[in-house]
């Protein structure tokens, strides 16, 4: 049974149903926004971008069929934490001191203090914002008496104070969720500023073990957490929590956990996809949306709700992907690469937006977007001017929403970032990757191999969508163009139009030496 902690946020909830809930009619109405982002979840795990996905989704289908699909979206990373970070303040991580990898349960925050996110902006502007799920940005832990830092396990953390520097401060009213992935401690929920629950400090994998937690990592432990009541909670909390919010304009961001590894499906979607834990895991990751769907349907709200399905990068290597792929289902679809690399199937990734007084139902989009650009849509959305400082990397798709195509030329390029810290750029059909294996030591089984390798690789993806010849020496010129673009957006602090911003550059670190002879000393 999912476990019952107490939420003071919900205990009116009751009162709220026997008044009666009041629903947004108004069409000049600031729209709702909620924004569901699946934890590691290939292009492929969706029947309405893979034909041939072994499992339904149809939750996610639905969407499609009453919203847009985005055939070429992208993250700007190929991992969790600088996704998550792209999304929420419009700025690649790499301008942090967050060169490559991610954060763990006990890291400090990745965003700073005074960054603009997506949740403070609407926070200014009356809307109500929350966030349930895998934070995984980071987050200030206080350390026991007389110790100055905290330990990366935590060991030396004082669990029982308040958390600073979390969701609460970065523009979200209230948070309930997990502070990073399912298998990093703590192994508990955390609400607002408390972790919950009667919790130990387990300091071995035997203990770990003991606890009833799989492919976790040792670390304080909540005697109450189930790692398999995570999905359900999140999502039952959520839906609950637009019940009782929906007076007026709200931002729901949800980061779930799924199907990220453990891979550890509910026990109603065991068996269910019949190829295995990941494909029950993603069933039921489908089944969550369905859940926020249904909420916003039955309150009489969807009309002027925004809702976005993505992921924030392709599936990992611990669904398995030889035995997956033995039973015909193609996590990565026809793209190369996975989770980690800046192949396509590392970054490319499903995504679905329904607003139906807006967006045409059952359409189509083909250009290029990145979920940076999240904060610039909602931005243009409500007629606000982004400051300079704002944003850096992002460019709204509202005309997109709206059923406008425009040619990807006007998106202007996008950089990918592996989970080594290597840079891909992209703008409109050309693809430049500046590492011979795709920046990461992932693979994917059914990658064929490389045309014509080489340290700098350049690929059409109009002609070649997955990826299979290099053609750099066929058009140096472009690879030249593509390596002085990228210099540009690493020197100007920006990839869009406006004054350059100063960052974290860091030491000069390997991935940006050959781009030497087009940056500035």
């Amino acid at each position: 049974m999912t476990p019952n902690i107490p939420v003071p946020l919900l205990f009116f909830l009751a009162a709220i149903s026997t008044l009666g809930i009041q629903t947004v009619s108004a069409e000049s109405s600031p729209p709702n926004i909620i924004y569901i982002l699946a934890d590691d979840m290939g292009y492929g795990d969706v029947k309405a971008f893979n034909p041939d996905c072994q499992f339904p989704t149809p939750n996610l289908d639905r969407m499609a069929d009453e919203g847009m699909l985005f055939a070429d979206a992208h993250t700007n990373s190929s991992v969790c934490t600088p996704t998550r970070y792209g999304i929420l303040t419009g700025r690649y991580a790499w301008r942090t001191e967050k060169k490559s990898g991610v954060t763990q349960g006990h890291s400090t925050d990745l965003i700073a203090p005074d960054q603009e996110t997506v949740a403070s902006l609407l926070k200014r502007q009356g809307y109500s914002t929350a966030c349930f799920g895998k934070w995984h940005l980071g987050m200030q832990w206080s350390a026991k008496d007389g110790e100055d830092a905290c330990a990366s396990d935590g060991k030396n953390v004082d669990i029982h104070a308040s958390i600073k520097q979390g969701p609460l401060d970065r523009g979200f009213d209230y948070y309930f969720g997990i502070s990073a992935s399912l298998n990093m401690p703590p192994h508990a929920f955390i609400e607002n500023r408390k972790v919950l629950g009667d919790l130990f400090y387990a300091a071995d994998r035997d203990e770990i073990k003991e606890a009833g937690l799989a492919g976790a990592k040792p670390g304080w432990v909540s005697k109450e957490f189930r790692q398999d009541q995570v999905l359900p909670e999140l999502a039952q909390r959520a839906a609950r929590w637009i019940e009782a919010i929906n007076q007026k304009p709200f931002f729901l961001y949800m980061p779930l956990n799924a199907p990220h590894s453990p891979i550890v499906p509910n026990d109603r979607f065991k068996g269910k996809s019949g190829i295995g834990d990941y494909g029950d895991f993603c069933m039921e990751v489908d089944w969550a949306v369905g859940q926020i769907l249904d909420t916003v349907d039955r309150l009489g709200i969807a009309n002027n709700t925004l809702i976005i399905f993505t992921a924030d990068n392709g599936c990992s290597p611990t669904a398995k992907f030889e035995k997956l792929h033995e039973q015909g289902h193609y996590p990565s679809y026809i793209y190369r690469g996975l989770k980690g690399s800046l192949w396509e199937a590392g970054h490319r990734v499903p995504f679905i937006a329904r607003w139906p007084q807006t967006t045409p139902a059952g359409s189509r989009n083909d250009q290029l977007i990145c979920v940076t650009d999240m904060i610039a849509t909602v931005a243009e959305i409500l007629a606000i001017d982004l400051p300079d400082e704002t944003g850096e990397d992002s460019v709204s798709f509202l005309d997109a929403l709206k059923g406008k195509e425009k040619p990807d030329e006007s998106r202007g390029g996008i950089v990918h970032h592996s989970d080594s810290g290597w840079f891909s750029i992209r703008d409109s059909k050309w693809k430049l990757v500046l590492h011979e294996a795709g920046g990461t030591r992932r693979s994917n089984p059914a990658d064929q191999p490389l045309e014509k390798p080489a340290r700098i690789q350049l690929f059409n993806l109009e002609e070649d969508p997955s990826e299979t010849t290099n053609l750099q020496a066929l058009h140096p010129e472009k690879a030249v163009s593509l390596q002085r673009q990228l210099a540009r957006f690493i020197q100007d602090g920006r990839s869009t139009s406006g004054s350059p911003q100063t960052y974290n550059k860091g030491k000069r670190w390997e991935q940006i030496e050959m781009l030497s002879p087009f940056l500035e000393n």
